[in-house]
């Protein structure tokens, strides 16, 4: 049976968010078809949409999804008809990293969710005007009012669940959280700098927050995002279009810099200035999707002081295990997540994009 609905495609790089009708076969192995509520929009889509790769276009984007399951495939038993679902990145399940409980790190991770391959023999197609289209990205494709998914990328929560409000834990939230919880693990003593203050970076700036490190620095060029954080927690705000951003670090910590910093700018000019502010000892983390080929000037003699720069994908984290203790902080009313979001119709999504890219809006959730 043939399942029907509209979705969001991008034909070619650069081009805008076309509402299409699609057609979706039935779940194959594995697979779920889900009923879409709501889905976040991330820049991941938005810097797939402007150079058409690694996902190959046209195609259908979208990987914050939250819906209600509606048929499941063969073998499928963490999930039923009925079931309220996040969606968020999809893993083999079977290799050391997702044994260890880091799926973020599993061997297949790349081809299964950035290009949307290592699907199974009977894994159901999308088309659009019957020609197969490009999806699964992430495992899910999730601009669309169904969804074909990996039973590995959703998380079941409650039947009371706002669909809506949790949408952003997919990616964005749980990449901000998971890198402060799992990487850079700050203490009392430790001084933060957040660079970037957009729905990861502000989840970043909540979570640190929660572990009272002595300075908690949150740093961006807009000054509603610069506030947000200040209610997120952030201790300073340092706006980057009239401040000297090195300077100002160096006068709030005596000159010693940074204990440990988290950029999520994918800006190598960014990163560099990271490291530079970091204290003897520091660490950086780096998070953000680049064009590929962009190279980090990284000043060698600084790293001989002890000090680290790593990256990260997903937060290194397990969705089954971070993302359910997010609900409940969310459900117990110490998770803002409405602060971050404006919701927009799925006809809206372009200038959900604009708003997005202009600073207007920090997480747009489009709306089925």
């Amino acid at each position: 049976m043939t399942i029907r609905g509209r979705g969001a495609v991008v034909r070619a790089a650069g081009a805008p968010f076309e509402i299409v009708e699609l057609e979706l076969d039935e779940p194959g192995a594995g697979e779920v078809l889900v009923r879409l509520v709501a889905t976040g929009l991330c820049h991941t889509d938005l810097g797939v949409q402007a150079i058409g790769a690694p996902f190959e276009l046209p195609g259908i984007l979208g990987h914050e999804g939250a819906g209600v399951v509606e048929r499941i495939g063969a073998g499928v038993t963490a999930v039923a008809p009925g079931d309220k679902v996040l969606m968020s990145f999809t893993s083999c399940g079977a290799c050391e990293a997702c044994a260890a409980g880091h799926p973020a790190y599993c061997d297949t991770w790349f081809p299964r969710n950035v290009l949307g391959e290592l699907r199974g023999t009977d894994s159901a197609a999308t088309r659009i005007d019957g020609e197969p289209t490009h999806a699964h990205f992430f495992g899910q494709s999730a601009f669309a009012e169904y969804s074909i998914a990996d039973e590995r990328a959703l998380i079941k929560v409650a039947p009371d669940a706002d669909l809506v409000a949790l949408a952003p834990l997919g990616c964005g939230v749980i990449t901000g959280v998971g890198s402060i919880w799992n990487a850079l693990d700050p203490g009392s003593r430790d001084v933060v700098a957040i660079y970037g203050a957009g729905a990861v970076g502000l989840s970043a700036v909540w979570a640190a927050a929660r572990r009272s490190p002595a300075r908690l620095i949150a740093i961006d060029r807009v000054p509603e995002r610069l506030e947000l954080a200040r209610r997120l927690g952030a201790t300073d705000v340092l706006d980057a279009s009239s401040e000297d951003v090195p300077a100002r670090i160096a006068e709030l910590t005596g000159g010693r810099g940074t204990t440990l910093a988290f950029d999520t700018t994918a800006s190598p000019a960014v990163g560099a200035q990271a490291l530079a502010s970091t204290a003897v000892g520091g660490t950086v983390l780096i998070v953000g999707v680049a064009p590929p080929g962009t190279e980090l000037p990284v000043e060698m003699t600084g790293l001989l002081q002890g000090k680290s720069l790593r990256g990260i994908t997903m937060g290194d984290a397990d969705p089954a295990v971070l993302i359910p203790e997010l609900v409940a902080l969310h459900a117990a009313g110490e998770l803002p997540l409405e602060l971050l979001t404006r919701t927009y119709p799925l006809a809206d999504i372009d200038r959900a994009a604009h708003d997005m890219h202009g600073g207007v809006t920090v997480k747009p959730v489009i709306t089925f």
